[in-house]
């Protein structure tokens, strides 16, 4: 009975912990394209900069006030030589994301995004000669695949959006790679990144909105209608980005690897249909099944690197066959890529 209990209340949990990720996620993808789209608040580098900052402040509230997580101390050298890059790669990846929503549907965004992988493994074989199982290179087919149908066949194409996504996708698997190295040695959860990520962010980024964005935010201001309800959605969608990060350390917690990645592909499909519901942006049936076999595809590139990954380490091993672990599974942790 008590069994029973416990495996329900998990499962419950399960199923809570990936909704609620669910929610945030495509509340700020929503958010970003409605302040872009319907408040004609053209400017991303400000509204990265909006989320950068309630998420400095929400990471220090979490660990200084409420205590949610410990702060993970790291030494003021490092703080410079690591974090720092990685907070400016983490930038660059944030403010693509966002240039992108301005000028392509969510559902084009989101389908280039399930890009990264592909950029990833290619980053680490052409840059750092990593060997990858064939195994993995074939469930990158589908992935690449769906990605060219779904380009040729958007009917709401924009060059500049769709270079800024495929630059994010690139910007994100550079995130991910760097991390491994830069990050050694410190075991970072999404609450304790953002802590130290954010105002660096903040810092990076500040200066390029003001001397690009500064006169046309003035000029927005002093034209838009309804100010008060406008400035309110935009630190809004700061506040939901920053609740997406903890949510993601929630779910995490809550899920099993393979579950969070088929989660995270479906989270995809949601937000694609949930974005099409509000705008009503024109998807082909060539168009959306080139979404649909992008994102078979990243499942099926999850579920070969989870049995890569546990894979025994007495199996036969013929010559082909890597000599580690570590050889035959790309440095992807899809758990920390889904910041905003």
């Amino acid at each position: 009975m008590e069994e029973t209990r416990l495996c329900s209340w998990t499962v419950f949990r399960s199923v809570f912990a990936i909704f609620q990720w669910w929610s945030f996620n495509v509340a700020v993808i929503i958010m970003n394209k409605w302040i872009f789209q319907k408040l004609d608040f053209k400017f991303p580098l400000t509204v990265s900069c909006v989320h950068f900052i309630c998420s400095s402040i929400g990471a220090y509230v979490m660990i200084n006030v409420l205590k949610v997580k410990p702060l993970i101390t790291v030494e003021p050298e490092d703080r410079w030589r690591r974090i720092f890059p990685m907070s400016f790669v983490f930038c660059v990846n944030i403010v693509l994301g966002n240039v992108s929503l301005r000028y392509i549907p969510v559902s084009f965004m989101q389908t280039i995004k399930s890009f990264t992988p592909a950029t990833t493994v290619i980053l680490q074989w052409m840059v750092w000669r990593k060997y990858f199982d064939w195994r993995i290179w074939a469930s990158l087919v589908p992935i690449v695949g769906g990605i060219l149908l779904t380009s040729v066949t958007e009917l709401s194409f924009n060059a500049f959006g769709f270079c800024a996504a495929l630059f994010g996708c690139l910007a994100t698997s550079t995130k991910t790679i760097l991390a491994e190295s830069l990050l050694h040695g410190y075991k970072f959860d999404s609450i304790n990144t953002v802590y130290y990520m954010a105002p660096f962010a903040t810092m990076i980024l500040a200066v390029p909105a003001l001397l690009l964005e500064g006169t046309g935010v003035l000029e927005w201001i002093q034209t838009t209608p309804n100010l008060m309800s406008s400035f309110i959605i935009i630190i809004g969608s700061g506040v939901t980005a920053f609740c997406l990060n903890f949510s993601i350390f929630y779910v995490i917690h809550s899920t099993t690897a393979v579950t969070f990645n088929v989660a995270g592909n479906l989270k995809v499909a949601f937000a694609v249909a949930f974005s099409w519901m509000i705008f009503k942006n024109p998807i082909s049936p060539m168009n959306a099944f080139g979404c649909a076999i992008t994102l078979v595809g990243c499942t099926f590139y999850g579920y070969v690197r989870h049995r890569l990954a546990n894979q025994l380490p007495g199996t036969p091993r013929t010559p082909r066959t890597p000599r580690s672990r570590l050889e035959m599974t790309p440095l992807v942790n899809d758990k920390i890529d889904d910041k905003v």
